[in-house]
């Protein structure tokens, strides 16, 4: 049986992130999330498991917050940089449209974000080499090396912890995670759409 992580004692309960993800410390009413037929032994299990997600995600954010101070880049610019790094590998040549589809932001932000990103010498363009009308932006090999040797090699270590699973055990952490962001999928929230405009 899988290791649950310990409960937090009510002295450390905040003492670090992830315990503000346990079921009763986020729903201690229950205005949120119905228990009806479910045991303690089940509330003890499914709020380890949140705890887990939540220390993930804390750790996800604290290497995100420090490959951003290592490469001095925004979020966005590291975004961009990451997908320049994966069209590179798939052998695809970037575009400034495909890089402003993917980020999901307009031409004229996708320009400036460019202009700042050459301006640092984190990437060429140079004409695509069958679009007249479009420019192939490219990582400079020496952002691509020092992004590949520190916050790519940090990420890595994702894959290394899946391989330690066996396969049974991926296919359930598969469905659990696919699962969960269709739960929480931003679909048509009203509330949501609104903070957006």
């Amino acid at each position: 049986m899988p290791a649950v992580p310990p409960e937090p004692t009510e002295s450390s309960a905040f003492a670090f992130g992830s315990a503000i993800y346990d079921v009763d410390v986020s729903d201690p009413r229950g205005e949120l999330i119905d228990r009806a037929g479910m045991s303690e032994d089940d509330i003890r299990q499914i709020s380890g498991l949140m705890r887990a997600l939540g220390g993930l995600r804390d750790a996800e954010q604290k290497l995100s917050e420090a490959s951003l101070r290592y490469m001095k880049l925004n979020q966005t610019d590291m975004r961009a940089l990451h997908f320049l790094i994966a069209c590179e590998n798939g052998g695809v040549v970037a575009t400034p449209g495909a890089i402003a589809t993917h980020l999901g932001i307009s031409t004229a932000s996708t320009t400036k974000l460019l202009d700042r990103l050459e301006r640092g010498e984190h990437i060429t363009r140079s004409p695509h080499p069958s679009d007249r009308r479009a420019l192939a932006i490219a990582i400079t090999p020496e952002t691509r090396k020092s992004a590949v040797e520190t916050v790519g090699r940090q990420h890595a270590r994702r894959f290394t912890a899946a391989a330690r699973l066996s396969n049974a055990d991926r296919e359930i952490v598969t469905r659990f995670l696919t699962d969960m962001t269709t739960e929480i999928a931003l679909d048509d929230e009203s509330w949501a759409i609104s903070a957006e405009e």
